[in-house]
């Protein structure tokens, strides 16, 4: 299977070095080129034809916004993947509304960042636990007050699948749910996964809107 090409985005020398230390121990990750800000990854994106670009946001010349919009007008199949600072909502959508496949905050555990290349590659969307978090109390902030939804037989969670999405809304990794329980990272995907399956979701921020939805959860 071939490698998954790389382009990392970031107008921080240390920081385009510490990403590529660590993607490319991964062995199904290559990093093909670095670019000090969103003109020079528009420009190195156009020969080096990258499956994932990891996109920092604010950069001088043309920021991370600016040119994930151009790139995905170019090359829709391109993967953007936000590795930011900023974990703010000024800035967490419109990077998602230019067509960012994920975005992660730049204390994220190096691991997390291998994986997160991985699945945005594959066609899903990364978000980073706090991130989750925020977006959905967005969401509920700006929704008006409504009872809770009502769940079908087939929709209703197990007692272990409650606790996990409950530890999901406080914005934990599956790795941090997983020490919180004393079970092994396998089974908070299994159980994350269930409960996809059963709401026909895809992905964390879609279970944890559905949750509050159906008052399973509360965030304040």
């Amino acid at each position: 299977m071939p490698s998954t090409a790389v382009l990392i985005a970031d107008d921080e020398f240390l920081l385009r070095r510490a990403l590529t230390i660590f993607l490319e121990e991964a062995d199904d990750i290559e990093v093909v080129g670095t670019a000090v800000d969103g003109a020079d990854a528009i420009e190195q994106a156009r020969t080096l034809r990258p499956d994932v670009i990891l996109m920092d946001i604010q950069m001088p010349n043309v920021d991370g916004v600016a040119a994930t919009t151009q790139l995905l007008r170019e090359a829709p199949d391109t993967k953007i993947l936000a590795v930011t600072t900023f974990g703010s909502m000024q800035t967490i959508l419109p990077m998602l509304v230019a067509g960012a496949s994920g975005y992660l905050l730049k204390d994220s555990d190096p691991r997390d960042i291998v994986a997160a290349v991985r699945e945005v590659h594959r066609g899903l969307r990364v978000l980073s636990p706090a991130v989750s978090a925020m977006l959905v109390s967005a969401v509920v902030n700006a929704s008006s007050p409504a009872p809770a939804e009502r769940l079908s037989d087939e929709e209703m969670l197990t007692p272990r699948e409650i606790e996990m999405v409950a530890l999901l809304s406080k914005g934990l990794s599956n790795a941090e749910i997983a020490g919180r329980k004393n079970v092994s990272e396998a089974t908070v995907k299994s159980h994350l996964s269930n409960v996809m399956a059963k709401w026909n979701v895809r992905d964390r921020v879609q279970v944890l809107i559905r949750a509050v939805r159906a008052g399973i959860v509360q965030l304040d």
